[in-house]
């Protein structure tokens, strides 16, 4: 039977000649002549439904015919000669890549609008974007050699730029983390080397792996399920397969953690924390989220670790060993208190008073201090507010609240609290008045500066501190006779002094 022509692609080309055109059809094993026209051409048999060929110089629309010995075809496929400009190219970007293909290239150039095939070599690339200057590309497969690239359009075949595959070198593995795992699987594997970029396979035997990240130097996967023994783990590439490292199936139980102690800390972290449980021999890895701890301490049955930091949140505690990885427990990374102000900042020396403190973070509080000495009477009120009984001091302190989250500082607001010495009164000059009230009594002593009240037989006196030692008041008005004047501060009252009140 004759060779049969369905298709040319492209359909056109430059007057000049030189468009690549691909002709579709069958029949074409043993093809002797390809004409375009009257006239023939060169042209390479790709196959028996596939040949390129370079069009002939011609004019107008013509048929193209393909010749073998069991004759030339006749179907009406037509070719048209064109004036629109040829295509050049300047540049390809990148000018090499994989024998496997599959990568990006972008050619640069002029005319390249329309463009109907890229070639590398006789193998046409799938076309990603077209302009006039610049066309994207899958490259396609191709042997270790440079070939030529081109673009066809209306207006013919560009010039030829280089293109050069190369051979990807084999991947290589250098080590596995861990090195052995439950027979269940599913625990996450490291596996480091070489050349891994572009995994295709990762297998544990013949069992493949979930491959989770993978660049050139390091995958990490999924291991799959196996029974008790040890296997050749290998990577699968464009550029082959790896060497082999050794997997070792566990047929000990996985670690099972019960509980956490304690269940909340700070997210400075930084505390030791008790995990207890299970199958916690040989533990590799205690993780907070997915954060790594600070093993201190394993036995079968308990991990002791320093807790990392971590944000204000919720986070699972898993413990692995060579047998996977544990169930999760919850732990909870609470925000540190902060005092922000007190309700008082005065107080007797002898404590025994109700402070207000006022903050962030104190729902969880368990120890409120002044200075070094604990409060007693700790009552919550809310995770802004608690009250407390003040403990015995002296001098000006820092009052600081504890909880899972840690102590609070004085860096901001206002955590400062002073014991007072209860006020004492030496003196009253003069010590008597009139009944009618209104003289100028000065009061001496000693801790009078945070003097809150006066008092003149229990009916307060306006007054005025002027020091630690003197305050100055001035008599109310009373019934003849004797009356005790009292100083009252946070401290609590003064002593009593006599005062006479004079009949007018």
């Amino acid at each position: 039977m004759a060779p049969v022509v369905t298709s040319v692609s492209p359909a056109q080309g430059a007057p000049a000649g030189g468009t690549s055109v691909i002709i579709t059809g069958s029949g074409f094993t043993g093809a002797t002549q390809v004409r375009f026209g009257p006239n023939g051409t060169t042209f390479v048999i790709v196959s028996d439904t596939l040949i390129t060929a370079k069009s002939p110089a011609g004019t107008g629309t013509v048929q193209v015919t393909v010749t073998a010995p069991t004759g030339t075809s006749n179907q009406n496929v037509l070719f048209t000669y064109t004036t629109a400009q040829a295509p050049a190219l300047s540049s390809l970007s990148p000018a090499s890549g994989p024998t496997s293909g599959g990568n990006t290239v972008t050619l640069t150039g002029t005319n390249l609008s329309g463009a109907t095939v890229v070639l590398f070599g006789p193998n046409p690339a799938t076309i990603l974007t077209n302009t006039a200057t610049q066309i994207t590309v899958v490259a396609p497969a191709g042997t270790p050699s440079s070939v030529a690239v081109t673009v066809t359009t209306a207006g013919g075949t560009s010039n030829a730029l280089t293109y050069t595959y190369v051979a990807a070198p084999a991947p290589v593995l250098s080590s596995l983390s861990p090195t052995s795992g439950p027979t269940s699987g599913g625990n996450t594997v490291t596996l480091t080397g070489s050349n891994l970029s572009g995994a295709t396979s990762v297998k544990f035997g013949a069992n493949p792996a979930t491959i989770l990240t993978n660049t050139a130097t390091q995958i990490t996967v999924l291991a799959p399920g196996g029974s008790p023994s040890s296997v050749a783990v290998t990577v699968t590439t464009a550029g082959g397969t790896s060497n082999a490292v050794t997997y070792t199936y566990n047929s000990t139980p996985v670690p099972s953690l019960s509980s956490l102690n304690p269940t909340s800390g700070p997210t400075a972290g930084g505390n030791t924390v008790t995990l207890t449980g299970s199958n916690l021999s040989g533990a590799t890895s205690v993780k907070f989220g997915a954060n790594p701890a600070t093993i201190l301490t394993n036995t079968a049955t308990q991990v002791t670790v320093i807790a990392p930091a971590g944000p204000p949140s919720s986070v699972n505690v898993t413990v692995t060993t060579a047998s996977g990885t544990s169930n999760p427990l919850p732990y909870f990374y609470i925000a540190a208190p902060t005092v922000s102000d007190l309700s008082t900042h005065l107080g007797p020396a002898i404590g025994g008073n109700t402070v207000t403190v006022f903050g962030s973070n104190l729902t969880l509080t368990s120890a409120v201090n002044f200075g070094a000495n604990p409060a007693t009477g700790l009552n919550v009120i809310s995770d802004n507010q608690l009250t407390v009984t003040a403990p015995a001091g002296s001098g000006t302190v820092v009052v600081t609240v504890t909880t899972p989250g840690g102590t609070s500082t004085a860096a901001t607001g206002n955590p400062y609290y002073t014991y007072l010495g209860a006020p004492v009164l030496t003196g009253l000059t003069p010590s008597h008045g009139s009944d009618l009230g209104g003289d100028a009594i000065v009061l001496g002593g000693g801790n009078l500066t945070y003097t809150d009240a006066v008092t003149f037989g229990g009916v307060p006196a306006s007054f005025a501190t002027i020091s630690d030692s003197q305050v100055v008041a001035t008599s109310p008005g009373g019934a003849p006779g004797t009356v005790n004047v009292v100083a009252h501060t946070p401290a609590g009252n003064s002593n009593a002094l006599p005062y006479v009140y004079v009949p007018s």
